[in-house]
């Protein structure tokens, strides 16, 4: 009896160790923090249930242990130190490498044993999705004040629009009656005598008040003229203008929830006189690895299904082949319609406002609209893009509104090169209007003729 329970003790033991070793091998992690660090560290070339630049990691844990033998520690020396372990010869690791045309994965030194079981434990048991519910309500966070607005807006113009078609109702009615009551007036026979000799032609009319006809003419001449000069002046001005594009992009996705700087696709725009339209490389330059969207801010009446189609016609443009990872070859121009465009004798310089004019044009911007101030100089001339689903011209454009702007805007003087080159008209300026005085970009030159026109 005594040696039965001696070796019961003892399976029981045998069985705590296997345990703890089988621990150490599957050594759980927090999930949540895993998808947090996998996000932040191997997106780029990983998903969890398809092939990247790299193989899909979902399960890796138990893959590497069925087909390889090898635990959780080898995971640890891959990710820490890849190209150390291929240099100890280790079978597996060379493998990989050469599988993957060679492409060294990059060394994380940096990442603890914590986070690795961290990230492995989202490999093996990735947290599941928020509801879809909330995934909606998130989305619309952001646009429920304006929309509860706008609503409220609609609501108060349709009242006032039925409110004012029954005055004018009541208002014809009451015409109507009057008239009535003046017709059955006109045919009283008293009056009929007395109407009769009052009779006078229409050409006798038409001289006794000729001057007040004559007026009216004038009038209507002058607002007709008036009419079409302000119809004229607006030809070429598109606030507003909102076209459809081929692909959609929302700048609110990427500019305003993923903060992602204009710079970075619009790269001329800082150093060329002209912003150019990214071409789809620079698009794939993220889209390579991004191929579905799995943000939480979804554009009311969009849903995943909607972005992932039209991540879709990225692929299709560059002829981008996401199940092998391999461009075909077979491309598609984009049509894309242009928004802003200036005339042809029109002179811009993007890089003049951008490099030389930012800090002035912020600070202008931010004194004249204090409740709606810009951080980048962009938004001074676009609008708030970043709060943009759809890019829509947001200023007229004009030269008019050119002309206010540089009246307006001042020389930023703590520049150097503006401080030291502009240093005698400064002084000049001050003992003309006296210490106080700014200088503006108009005293630069800003209203010449042939700073624009050309």
């Amino acid at each position: 009896m005594i040696s039965w329970r001696k070796h019961y003790k003892r399976g029981l033991i045998a069985i705590g160790l296997l345990l703890s070793t089988s621990a150490s091998i599957y050594a759980q992690g927090d999930a949540k923090n895993g998808e947090k660090l996998f996000k932040a560290n191997c997106t780029a070339c990983h998903a969890l249930d398809k092939q990247l630049v790299g193989p899909a990691l979902g399960g890796v844990v138990d893959k590497v242990k069925t087909e390889q033998n090898l635990d959780t520690d080898w995971l640890h020396k891959w990710i820490k130190d890849n190209k150390a372990l291929r240099a100890s010869g280790d079978k597996y690791a060379n493998e990989i490498f050469e599988k993957f045309n060679k492409t060294e994965m990059l060394a994380f030194p940096n990442l603890t044993d914590k986070d690795i079981d961290d990230i492995l434990e989202y490999t093996t048991n990735p947290p599941a999705a928020e509801p879809a519910a909330d995934a909606a309500g998130a989305s619309t966070d952001t646009n429920s004040v304006a929309a509860l607005e706008e609503a409220q807006r609609n609501s108060m113009n349709s009242k006032v629009i039925l409110i004012s078609l029954i005055a004018i109702g009541g208002l014809l009615f009451w015409l109507l009656l009057k008239l009535r009551q003046l017709v059955k007036l006109q045919q009283n026979e008293e009056l009929a005598g007395v109407n009769a000799e009052k009779a006078i032609s229409f050409g006798d009319l038409y001289r006794k008040y000729s001057f007040v006809g004559k007026g009216l003419l004038v009038v209507l001449a002058v607002f007709a003229a008036y009419g079409i000069w302000n119809s004229l002046m607006w030809i070429g001005v598109y606030k507003g203008y909102k076209p459809e594009q081929p692909i959609y992009f929302s700048h609110k996705i990427h500019a305003g929830e993923n903060k992602i700087d204009c710079q970075l696709c619009h790269s001329s725009a800082k150093y060329g006189k002209v912003s150019e339209i990214p071409s789809m490389n620079v698009c794939m330059n993220c889209h390579r690895n991004i191929s579905e969207y799995n943000g939480k801010y979804m554009e009311p009446g969009k849903d995943k299904a909607f972005y992932d189609g039209e991540i879709q016609k990225i692929y299709a443009a560059t002829g981008w082949d996401a199940a092998s990872q391999k461009y075909t070859g077979k491309t598609q121009p984009v049509e894309w319609t242009r928004i802003h465009n200036m005339p042809d004798f029109v002179y811009f310089n993007h890089s003049q406002h951008v490099v030389a004019g930012e800090q002035a044009i912020i600070s202008s911007f931010n004194q004249k609209n204090p409740t709606a101030k810009i951080d980048v100089v962009c938004k001074a001339c676009h609008g708030q893009v970043d709060t943009m689903n759809v890019v829509h011209m947001a200023n007229d454009f004009t030269m008019g509104w050119c002309i206010e702007c540089h009246r307006t805007t001042e020389v930023d003087m703590t520049n150097g090169y503006n401080k030291e080159y502009f240093k005698n008209l400064h002084e000049k300026l001050k003992k003309q209007y006296g210490s106080g005085t700014k200088i503006t970009v108009d005293a630069i030159g800003g209203l010449e003729c042939g700073k624009c026109h050309y």
